[in-house]
């Protein structure tokens, strides 16, 4: 084949250290806007990003040159370096870890109307809660010892 083309969707969530609530209202709009311009720096297609105080959650088009890795560690670093920047605490840290997972093309829309949700979704569950069922959904083992630093 003489082209390379591809079409990797995913769901990516991270939460800040301790899940302190330090991306507040104020910061929110515009930290958000920016991860997203980070990933549109990559190459990569950022369809949503939003979340609560304590976690993000993004809906991007994984572009072929990157890994997700890659794509996880420069919007969290160059985010970091943002909020602390830019009205966000001085302690402004992300957790170690983040959690990937791949959707389909039909599953796009709705994975963008949760992120805009939620609000709604955290008036009756925790993170820790909504990431539990994230793991049982996406058919991923995890180990509870290590999920939240």
């Amino acid at each position: 084949m003489s082209q390379s083309l591809a079409r990797i969707l995913i769901h990516v969530v991270f939460s800040t250290k301790n899940r302190e609530a330090l991306i507040t209202d104020t910061i929110q709009p515009n930290g958000f806007a920016y991860m997203a311009t980070v990933g549109r720096d990559l190459g990569c297609e950022v369809f949503r990003v939003g979340g609560m105080p304590d976690h993000v959650h993004l809906a991007v088009g994984l572009s072929r040159t990157i890994c997700v890795a890659d794509f996880v560690k420069k919007v969290k670093q160059t985010a970091s370096v943002w909020m602390k920047e830019n009205g966000g605490s001085s302690r402004f840290e992300w957790q170690a870890g983040y959690g990937a997972f791949s959707i389909g093309e039909s599953q796009l829309s709705t994975l963008t109307r949760y992120i805009d949700n939620q609000a709604d979704h955290h008036r009756v569950r925790t993170f820790q809660d909504e990431y539990r069922t994230m793991l049982a959904k996406y058919g991923v083992q995890a180990d509870e010892r290590y999920l939240w630093d």
